[in-house]
């Protein structure tokens, strides 16, 4: 792709991401503060990946992804997980008519385009196989039968970092299947001093639909065109793979901290954040600052620290700061 035609994309990416503005406002009308949690919803969103938030409860985890829904014009369940969930009451069961004398589909709540698996490590094994399906294959399966899921689907998912009774880990194979693993902070002090005076901000009620389903498509059809140069996808597979053989990159000190390195799948989601993070800033490129901004979320679920690291109380965070500060910027 020459000059002209990124600045022509350019131009194309301003005129069409005019929509933004709007969902980032409908949005602030129920948050306040954590604008890098909302900016990675939307990222999410343009890329079609699912999500999985990390914080203490009362962070407006939930109230950001019931806002996003509400602004996107999408329909939206919230499902709490819970150790006694089973996965019919997530999928759906069929149900025998007895007039008929035949079995009838009951749909479950994850047919929705936006579904909040609230507290995700507290559901056993089974129901998170059914949502791993729903989650890959864009689709469930009911007795005999599968039935496909409207888009646009996400799964946007929160757990509880410092609360572990009674909760099950997740299986590596779904924590892969998240575009990003966000952390969710604290409020800054004038943040909190805004919610302090707003009163009780956990209501997305408020939000009015800006956006339709219709509009996300196209972005994403826009975004799969954004230019990626050779020079910035080679540096995205440094970086994964640096993860994976740190000594081939001189950096032999993280050998022995790291048990598992990224999987493809890192590099993929790498590129694909990268554009929507691109769409967002309004270029019709990407560039390695694109790279580092969305790096730490798309690694850190990816990147597994050997428990020699964990005893020096190094986390994967860590482990990737060492390699974005060692790897050449194109």
């Amino acid at each position: 792709m020459n000059h002209e035609e990124i600045t022509a994309l350019t131009g194309e990416v301003e005129r069409e991401g005019g929509f933004l503005q709007a969902i980032e406002d409908e949005i602030g009308k129920a948050i306040v503060g954590q604008h890098r949690m909302v900016e990675r919803l939307l990222i999410g969103l343009l890329a079609d990946g699912h999500i999985l938030l990390e914080g203490v409860p009362g962070l407006a985890k939930t109230t950001a992804v019931k806002s996003v829904a509400l602004a996107v014009d999408a329909g939206f369940h919230r499902i709490q997980f819970t150790p006694d969930l089973l996965p019919a009451d997530l999928i759906g069961t069929l149900i025998y008519n007895q007039r008929e004398g035949t079995f009838q589909v009951k749909k479950g709540p994850i047919f929705a385009n936006f579904i909040l698996a609230d507290e995700i490590n507290r559901a056993p094994a089974k129901v998170q196989s059914a949502l791993l399906e729903a989650m890959q294959e864009r689709q469930v399966t009911i007795g005999d039968e599968s039935f496909p899921l409207d888009e646009p689907f996400l799964v946007l998912a929160t757990q509880n970092p410092i609360e572990q009774e009674g909760t099950y880990p997740l299986p590596e194979a779904q924590v892969d299947r998240f575009m990003f693993k966000v952390l969710i902070d604290y409020p800054e002090r004038d943040e909190e001093l805004q919610i302090l005076r707003q009163g009780d901000t956990s209501s997305a009620d408020g939000i009015a639909p800006v956006v339709k389903p219709e509009q996300i498509f196209k972005a994403r059809k826009l975004i799969e065109r954004i230019y990626i140069d050779e020079k910035v996808e080679n540096y995205i597979l440094d970086v994964v793979f640096a993860t994976r053989q740190p000594a081939r990159f001189g950096l032999e000190r993280l050998q022995g901290l790291i048990r598992y390195g990224a999987s493809p799948r890192a590099s993929i989601y790498l590129a694909g954040a990268a554009r929507a993070h691109a769409f967002l800033r309004r270029r019709g490129y990407v560039t390695p600052e694109d790279i580092r901004a969305i790096g730490y979320e798309v690694l850190r679920h990816r990147v597994m620290v050997t428990f020699e690291a964990e005893a020096d109380e190094i986390t994967s965070d860590d482990v990737i700061r060492d390699i974005f500060d060692h790897i050449e910027v194109p």
